[in-house]
């Protein structure tokens, strides 16, 4: 992987927001927009996935957490890369352990295949985060849960998608909603009237509203 954006905090550093790009993106892409909206006491960090090929756009090498096979929800899936993948974002969230801040002061984050991945790893994590912000997106692997979490049922998720998504399908997310309230005691679904694959005002507004809720100074 190549080295993360990392937007340090303005003021004393004791939470954490680590956000995920979508496919065929870097880092760069997504940290202004999370900087804009953190609190002063938030460190923020952008990493970009590695560059490998994807099979859906034809075998070209992109940008991606993960292989994507199929746009069908009912198709094949890259186990061996999410669970790769799950495993690196693990290591970023130990890091910031090491140095000081607790998982309950971490917050994952991503959109599209970043925040399925942001998801995932967030349930396969042995200690409750602060919180999961997941934008257009869907859970990896749905059929391994409730068995594979690792993570509490009280882990909070803010869940965002458009109702006019023509690349992750409206109904993904809200699959995706059904599934969480199974595994979760208070997870949130929000829609967004005629917004497409890509975020909004009012989206990054809630996720700001979030953030300071979940990661409190």
């Amino acid at each position: 992987m190549a080295s993360p954006v990392v937007i340090a905090a303005s003021a004393k550093h004791t939470a954490t927001l680590i956000f995920l790009h979508g496919l065929g993106d870097t880092g760069q892409g997504w940290a202004s927009a999370m900087t804009a909206i953190r609190p002063s006491h938030v460190k923020v960090i952008c990493p970009t996935a590695p560059t490998m090929p994807v099979t859906l756009n034809a075998g070209f090498r992109m940008p991606s957490w993960f292989d994507l096979k199929t746009l069908d929800i009912g198709g094949p899936e890259d186990d061996e890369g999410i669970k790769k993948a799950a495993k690196q974002i693990h290591t970023m969230i130990d890091d910031e352990v090491k140095a000081g801040i607790p998982a309950s002061n971490i917050l994952l984050g991503g959109f599209s295949q970043g925040g399925a991945l942001a998801l995932y790893s967030a349930f396969i994590y042995p200690q409750k985060l602060a919180g999961v912000v997941s934008l257009s997106c869907w859970l990896p692997l749905h059929k391994s849960f409730p068995k594979e979490m690792k993570t509490s049922n009280e882990l909070q998720v803010l869940q965002c998608h458009g109702d006019c998504d023509p690349v992750v399908p409206y109904k993904w997310g809200q699959m995706t909603a059904s599934i969480l309230k199974t595994m979760l005691k208070s997870p949130e679904f929000r829609t967004y009237g005629g917004l497409m694959h890509t975020s909004s005002e009012e989206e990054l507004n809630d996720v700001k509203k979030f953030i300071e809720a979940h990661l409190p100074k």
